[in-house]
């Protein structure tokens, strides 16, 4: 009767695949010391004729023992000649970063926009501050025009900056008017157009 992959033992590392799996099995049994070390270096040469291409590679023949190592289950007993690795330090988990999370109002403004609009609210008023208030304005809408491309409209940018600066920058959306902001033609568009111009 046929036996399918599906049916047999999960490999730990496939793309080496199942006969040198077997090998390594096969490895693992052997009672000379000596023998089961000649055994490894036979399957390490044969793995490495599996990838040649990885040859040039730092740390080839290491990485090797290292498989060598984690598809034996760390139960091969030989004289490595390379510190592998060690099973809990292939199953270890990493510390888990603290992230500080603000609460941002709005998420697609992020929050340096945020602390910039505060900073320019604060700012005495002059000619300084109609222009950062204007770089930070036009700056909001590019990053709405990367989320949607269409709808985005002055007047719910010059509203989001109200509400940020909590009244204190309060612009006119019929009179102030923000630059408009067109989708860059891919490649392909450009070369195309150049085409027709011939």
């Amino acid at each position: 009767m046929l036996e399918y992959n599906t049916q047999l033992k999960s490999l730990i590392l496939p793309e080496y695949g199942r006969n040198v799996q077997q090998m390594v099995d096969h490895c693992l049994m052997i009672e000379d010391r000596e023998e089961r070390t000649k055994c490894a270096y036979t399957i390490i040469q044969i793995m490495g004729n599996l990838f040649p291409e990885l040859r040039d590679g730092e740390d080839y023949k290491h990485k090797l023992w290292d498989h060598l190592a984690i598809m034996s289950d760390f139960k091969l007993d030989i004289d490595f000649p390379y510190p592998v690795v060690q099973k809990e330090e292939l199953y270890s988990r990493p510390e888990v970063v603290e992230y500080k999370l603000d609460n941002i109002k709005f998420r697609h403004y992020g929050k340096l926009i945020e602390q910039m609009i505060i900073q320019a609210s604060n700012y005495p008023d002059g000619e300084e501050k109609d222009v950062l208030i204007s770089l930070i304005a036009h700056h909001m809408k590019k990053l709405m025009f990367a989320i949607s491309k269409e709808g985005v409209e002055d007047e719910k940018i010059l509203k989001d900056l109200y509400n940020y600066s909590h009244g204190k920058i309060n612009l006119d959306p019929t009179t102030y008017k923000l630059r408009v902001f067109k989708e860059a033609p891919t490649p392909q568009q450009q070369s195309r157009k150049g085409k027709k111009k011939k």
